[in-house]
């Protein structure tokens, strides 16, 4: 059974999973349409509410003109000024010509149109002009302004500077300085209730920040003429003594130049010279002295140096060693090698060839002695170098602070000379100042108003109470946290929609007449309905009230496998009108044939009693405490046989929790199954009292009433899963009380209530 309770709760869950995933959305224009079905009316009225505050604000505003100048911020001028700052002063950029717009806004240029216009005298400006809400804001001003409140009385500004400060603010307020695109050109508006005046001001604004301009000139020009007097004065001082100081330091550390170098340099560039020669010679000498030293050793008669080609004595000897070596080879071939004149002739080769050496040994002795000499020479350059080197080394170091000095020199030489040649120029152009800046648009008297402009007036109060119904019907779009529709029931507990119960006002129905019995007492057996909607059903059978009723049954008969069924009806909250649907719910099982008994028991409140028993002298208080039999509870409807267990409270029950789940209320159960078919159990609300759980082992099936948007989803959502037990057995929920017209603007596309209207046919309020 309680599986396939769940299989019935959890339809909706199952329906889903057979349609598919829902393709996500960025806007859902179905909710969206919807919710402007419903706060449309909300939105139309604030927005007419904004028109008229706009047309009563056209009707009575006071017309107001706007004069224009224009000015032009000349590029082509001189800017002998400009020249003289390092910073300089041309208007080349955007934020110069923003700069000017703020300048033409300062109070420097209102006062001069104050002084120029004699505005502080005119009394049709100082008072025309000053409207209720700029009094207003002035009164504000003056009252934050807390140290005006300590001020003492000879400390308060004389009348004619109230009146100079007042006029400033009056300028401020209707002054306006635009730039004219991305041009040049800067456009002074000036709006009054008197156009006359609007053009005066706006061309006297023009021609205050031409003045303004003309004199910061001149003044810049004289300021900056004599600034450069002092600062020449200054450079040429400094000049004199950076110089003078580059002359004495010179003097004190001897760094005597010529041809514009050091003499210690020269010099020392001289020893490099001669030191580079000494060792060359040393080189040389070396060279000659190893070659001549390796034909000594080598006994080589063939080799020779450039001094031996030289030597006579050489020369000969080698002549005749030569002729000698020529005969001794003649006479070896013809007479042999021990012939006796060969022998003696290679004796004296021998002796030529030892005369050669000889003289060859003189000659080293001279390369060796060349050698010392050349050596002895290199080192004495070389000290020479060494001693040069560390005076230039010292004078080098000097020289750095040297160069300092004139570094410093020459600059305060050129700052002199440059400083002088501007100082030339300003006091040439300090008699002709010009200005960056020409009128070239006059202001004109204007003949039409420009404010208020009444469309746009209206068209922006239209744009805002719109908006703001706009703002209050989203807000209250997103108050709105009840239920609505049987998708937020699915979606939000996951259990089945078995339908919505229009909302059915007592007053609009009559009291069906009960038939009478036999006598008083058995008057007495029989219901006495005071409330017409809990025979609801009865009066319109084929109404869609009765027909979420048979819903809710059917899903009793599926959920419940056994014949006997015990159902409770439930809400979380109380007047969710749970009574009535229990009682109608009864009466239907009644008037289909099916034996059904009603028990009320809510026993703390017991709305279904006074509703339909308010005669009753006993019920289930009586039965379940005092044991009475069953039979002697019941009331009966004559009509249906639908048998009643009011709760007939005499007194305070303080453990009804206890009642509902003891040993008798189960026997009077287990009793009422037995003789009815069905059991339907009027339950008290889930939220206050813990009955509902004292009970819930022993329904079979939960019916969910849920008052249309009134009952909060969350509080709901909660409940549910504070009762896991009371889930698992709900067969799903009844919308109760629905405003069917507001139920219109709550459908979505391919929801139950999209298509009200196409089955609407089959419903009937009549018998």
């Amino acid at each position: 059974m309680l599986q396939d309770a769940r299989s019935v709760a959890s339809r909706s869950s199952q329906e889903a999973e057979i349609a598919g995933p829902a393709s996500p959305e960025f806007i859902d224009f179905d909710r969206l349409l919807a919710a402007v079905r419903r706060q449309w009316r909300l939105v139309a009225v604030l927005g007419l509410i904004g028109l008229l505050l706009g047309i009563a604000y056209v009707m009575t505003a006071v017309p107001r003109y706007t004069a224009s100048s224009n000015l032009l911020i000349d590029q082509g001028s001189n800017r002998i000024v400009d020249e003289l700052s390092t910073s300089g002063g041309s208007i080349e950029d955007e934020s110069g010509i923003l700069s000017q717009v703020e300048l033409l806004k300062s109070d420097q240029i209102g006062n001069k149109v104050i002084d120029a216009l004699h505005l502080t005298s005119d009394e049709s400006f100082m008072h025309s002009s000053v409207s209720l809400l700029r009094r207003v804001k002035l009164a504000v001003v003056s009252v934050v302004d807390i140290s005006s409140w300590f001020r003492a009385p000879e400390e308060e500004a004389d009348d004619e500077a109230e009146k100079r400060l007042t006029a400033l603010a009056l300028l401020g307020n209707d002054l306006d300085v635009a730039r004219v695109g991305r041009s040049y050109v800067l456009s002074i508006s000036y709006t009054s209730p008197d156009p006359v005046m609007a053009a005066r001001v706006a061309q006297a604004f023009a021609n205050a920040y031409l003045a303004d301009q003309l004199d910061s000139k001149y003044e810049a020009t004289r300021r900056a003429s004599s600034w450069l007097q002092q600062r020449i004065d200054e450079l040429r001082q400094k000049s004199l003594e950076t110089d003078l100081a580059v002359q004495r330091f010179r003097a004190e550390k001897g760094l005597i130049a010529a041809d514009g170098r050091l003499v210690s340099d020269q010099q020392l560039t001289e020893l490099n010279s001669q030191l580079t020669l000494a060792q060359a010679d040393v080189a040389t000498a070396r060279a000659k002295m190893d070659r001549i030293q390796s034909l000594l050793e080598s006994g080589d008669t063939n080799s020779v140096v450039n001094d031996a080609l030289a030597s006579t004595v050489i020369n000969e000897l080698r002549t005749k060693y030569l002729d000698a070596a020529k005969r001794q080879a003649e006479i070896s071939n013809r007479l042999g090698n021990d012939h006796a004149q060969a022998v003696r002739l290679r004796a004296e080769m021998e002796n030529y060839k030892q005369l050669m050496f000889s003289e060859l040994g003189r000659i080293a002795e001279s390369y060796r002695s060349d050698l010392q000499v050349a050596q002895a020479r290199e080192a004495a350059v070389q000290r020479s170098v060494a001693d040069a080197t560390s005076v230039s080394a010292g004078a080098n170091e000097t020289q750095v602070q040297l160069r300092e000095l004139e570094r410093e020199a020459e600059t305060y030489r050129n700052l002199y000379q440059t400083f002088l040649q501007r100082y030339q120029e300003a006091v040439q152009q300090q008699s002709f100042p010009i200005t960056e800046a020409r009128v070239i648009t006059d202001a004109q008297v204007p003949t039409a108003p420009s404010k208020p402009r009444k469309p746009l007036v209206l068209a922006i109060s239209l744009f805002i109470g719109l908006a703001a119904g706009s703002a209050l019907g989203a807000f209250r779009e997103f108050r709105d946290r009840f239920f609505r529709t049987g998708d937020q029931v699915r979606e939000e507990l996951g259990l089945a929609y078995l339908g919505s119960v229009p909302h059915v006002k007592d007053k609009a129905l009559a009291i069906p007449t009960q038939k009478a019995g036999t006598g008083t007492e058995a008057s007495d057996r029989y219901l006495r309905a005071n409330n017409a909607v809990a025979r609801y059903v009865l009066d319109h059978p084929l109404s869609s009230f009765a027909e979420t009723l048979r819903s809710a049954k059917i899903a009793a008969d599926l959920a419940i496998s056994h014949q006997k069924k015990i159902i409770g009806v439930i809400s979380v909250l109380p007047s969710e009108g749970k009574s009535m649907i229990s009682a109608n719910l009864a009466e239907l099982i009644a008037s289909h044939g099916s034996s059904a008994i009603l028990i009320d028991g809510d026993i703390r409140n017991p709305g279904l009693t006074r509703a339909v028993a308010r005669h009753a002298t006993a019920g289930l208080l009586e039965a379940v405490m005092d044991e009475r039999p069953l039979k002697d509870c019941i009331l009966v409807d004559p009509e249906t046989k639908l048998a009643l267990v009011p709760a007939v409270v005499k007194h305070r029950v303080p453990h009804t929790a206890d009642l509902l789940s003891s040993v008798n209320m189960t026997t009077l159960l287990d009793e009422a199954s037995n003789a009815f078919d069905y059991v339907v159990l009027d339950l008290p609300p889930l939220g206050p009292v813990v009955d509902v759980r004292a009970i819930a082992p022993r329904i079979d099936a939960f019916i969910f009433v849920v008052e249309w948007g009134k009952t909060a989803r969350r509080v709901v959502r909660s409940t549910l899963a504070a009762n896991p037990q009371i889930a698992e057995k709900t067969l799903g929920v009844i919308l109760n009380k629905v405003d069917t017209e507001k139920m219109k603007l709550y459908r979505d596309f391919g929801s139950d209530e999209y298509y009200t209207s196409r089955y609407s046919s089959y419903y009937h309020q009549g018998k």
